[in-house]
C-alpha cells in the first residue's frame, strides 16, 4: 500500500504581525522559559505579567490598570496578546488605540466608554423550556399564497425529533422554518428549538451517521438523553455592549416618515447614559439572583499618550465604576506633553492617572535576542534564511530597528526567488537594505536635503 502526504487545499491562515505569540510562555512556577510561546526575552516583564494573569482568574484585579512602559519595538503589544492568549477566548478582550478616540461621529468619551463595556462579559444560565433531539423527518407543508399571484408560501413545517426515550413530531410556525434554514439543518442533525422563543440552534451531526474518516469537518454528537420536551440549561457569553446594541436598536413605525428617518439615520449612533444605567440594574439584579455571572475582561489601549486630558479625566472616573474591566495601558513616550494641555508629566500621562497604575517595563532586546526574534519570525512566514544573513539581519536591526528588520524578510524572499533561489542570502539582503529606508535613515536624509522638500 502507498500513503502519500497531499498538500492541504484549505485556505492558509493570513501571517499578522504577532501571529507568533500563544501565551506568555511561563513555567508551573511563574518563571519565564528563555524562548518559549513565541516570546524571547524580556522575562520580568512576562513574569509580572503572569501575575496579573493569575490575579485576573481570581478576580481580583477588576477596576485596576496596567502601563506596559518601554522604547519602540519591545514588546509591549506582544505581552498584552500574550495575557489575552493565556486567559483564553471565554474572557473578553477589546483592543484599541488611542487615537480611535477622535471621531466625528461620536464623542470621545463613548468610545471608550463604548470599548469598555465591550471588555465586561455577562455569562447567563438559563433554564428553557425547549424541543430537543435528533431530526428524523422535516417536511414543510405549502399553501396557496394569501396576498394573491400564483406563488406558493409556507403554511407550517412538520419536523420529528427521536430521543433516547421516545420520539414527537411537531407541526411549526414558518417563521421558525426560517431559522432551521438559516442553521442548515438537515435529517440526522441534533437541534435543539427553544418552546418560548422559537429560537433554533444546531449543536451537530448525530453520531449514529458518523463515517470510517479519520477527520472530518463535522461535528458529531451523541443523541439526546430524556424526553423530547424537557428543560435546558442553557449558558450564553454576552458582552455589557451587545446588551447595549441590542437595546438602542431604534423601534420606528412601518409609516413613510419613520422608514425614511431609519434609512437617514447614521449608522454609528450614541448609547444613552440612561440606557446603559437602565441595562445595569438589570444585570445586577441577574447577578444577585444567580442567573448571571459577570466575566471582567481586559481592555487594552495602545499608543496611550494619544488620549487628551478629558479621556484621562473620564479614565480615572470609570476605573471606579463597579462593572469595570481590566485596563492595560501602553506607551512608547517618555516625559511628553500631556495632549490638550501645557503640562509635561511621565509617558504623557497625568500624574493622578500614573498614580493608579501599575507599571511594567520592557527592555531594548540585545544582538542574541534579535536574532532569535528574526529567527522565529522567518518560521512562521515559511520564510528559508542561513545563518550568516541571519547574523547580518541582526545586525541591520541594531542599527535600525527591529520593525525594520523584520519588514526586510518578505521582501528579501522575494529577491532571492526572482534569482533562482529558496534560500535568502547575504547578497539579497543588502539589495533590499538599499532599496528600503529606515525611519532614522529617512530623517537623517531630511536634515541633509532640507532645502528641497516644502516646509
Amino acid at each position: 500500500m502507498r500513503i502519500e502526504e497531499v498538500q492541504s487545499t484549505t485556505k492558509k491562515q493570513r501571517i499578522a504581525t504577532h501571529t507568533h505569540i500563544k501565551g506568555l510562555g511561563l513555567d508551573a512556577n511563574g518563571a519565564a522559559i528563555g524562548l518559549a510561546a513565541g516570546f524571547v526575552g524580556q522575562g520580568a516583564a512576562r513574569e509580572a505579567a503572569g501575575l496579573v494573569v493569575d490575579m485576573i482568574r481570581q478576580k481580583k484585579m477588576a477596576g485596576r490598570a496596567l502601563l506596559l512602559a518601554g522604547p519602540p519595538a519591545t514588546g509591549k503589544t506582544a505581552l498584552a496578546l500574550g495575557i489575552s492568549q493565556e486567559l483564553g477566548s471565554k474572557v473578553p478582550f477589546c483592543p484599541m488605540v488611542g487615537s480611535e478616540v477622535y471621531s466625528s461621529e461620536v464623542k470621545k468619551t463613548e468610545v471608550l466608554m463604548e470599548n469598555f463595556r465591550r471588555a465586561i462579559g455577562l455569562r447567563i444560565k438559563e433554564n428553557k423550556e425547549v424541543y430537543e433531539g435528533e431530526v428524523t423527518e422535516l417536511s414543510p407543508e405549502e399553501a396557496e399564497s394569501t396576498t394573491g399571484g400564483y406563488g406558493k408560501s409556507i403554511s407550517h413545517v412538520i419536523i420529528g425529533l427521536k430521543t433516547v426515550k421516545g420520539t414527537k413530531q411537531l407541526k411549526l410556525d414558518p417563521t421558525i422554518y426560517d431559522a432551521l434554514i438559516k442553521e442548515k439543518v438537515s435529517v440526522g442533525d441534533v437541534i435543539y428549538i427553544e418552546a418560548n422563543s422559537g429560537a433554533v440552534k444546531r449543536v451537530g451531526r448525530c453520531d449514529a451517521f458518523a463515517t470510517e474518516y479519520d477527520l472530518e469537518a463535522e461535528e458529531y454528537v451523541p443523541i439526546p438523553k430524556g424526553e423530547v420536551h424537557k428543560k435546558k440549561e442553557i449558558v450564553q457569553d454576552v458582552t455589557l455592549h451587545d446588551l447595549d446594541a441590542a437595546n438602542a436598536q431604534p423601534q420606528g413605525g412601518q409609516d413613510i416618515l419613520s422608514l425614511m428617518g431609519q434609512m437617514m439615520k447614521p449608522r454609528k449612533t450614541e448609547i444613552t447614559e440612561k440606557l446603559r444605567q437602565e441595562i445595569n440594574k438589570v444585570v445586577n439584579r441577574y447577578i444577585d439572583e444567580g442567573i448571571a455571572e459577570l466575566v471582567p475582561g481586559v481592555l487594552f489601549i495602545d499608543e496611550v499618550h494619544m488620549l487628551d486630558i478629558e479621556c484621562f479625566s473620564y479614565l480615572n472616573r470609570a476605573l471606579e465604576s463597579p462593572l469595570s474591566p481590566i485596563v492595560i495601558l501602553a506607551t512608547n513616550r517618555g516625559i511628553c506633553n500631556v495632549r490638550g494641555t501645557d503640562m509635561t508629566s511621565p509617558h504623557g500621562i497625568p500624574v493622578d492617572l500614573l498614580d493608579r497604575l501599575v507599571i511594567i517595563r520592557t527592555e531594548t532586546y540585545g544582538p542574541t535576542e534579535m536574532i532569535q526574534i528574526l529567527a522565529i519570525r522567518a518560521q512562521v512566514e515559511e520564510i528559508d534564511i542561513d545563518e550568516e544573513s541571519l547574523a547580518f539581519l541582526g545586525e541591520i536591526g541594531q542599527q535600525t530597528s527591529l520593525r525594520h528588520a523584520i519588514q526586510l524578510l518578505s521582501p528579501a524572499s522575494v529577491v532571492a526567488k526572482a534569482n533562482g533561489r529558496e534560500k535568502i542570502s547575504k547578497a539579497d539582503l543588502e539589495e533590499v537594505s538599499a532599496l528600503y529606508l529606515d525611519a532614522k535613515s529617512s530623517a537623517r536624509l531630511l536634515q541633509e536635503q532640507q532645502e528641497r522638500y516644502i516646509t
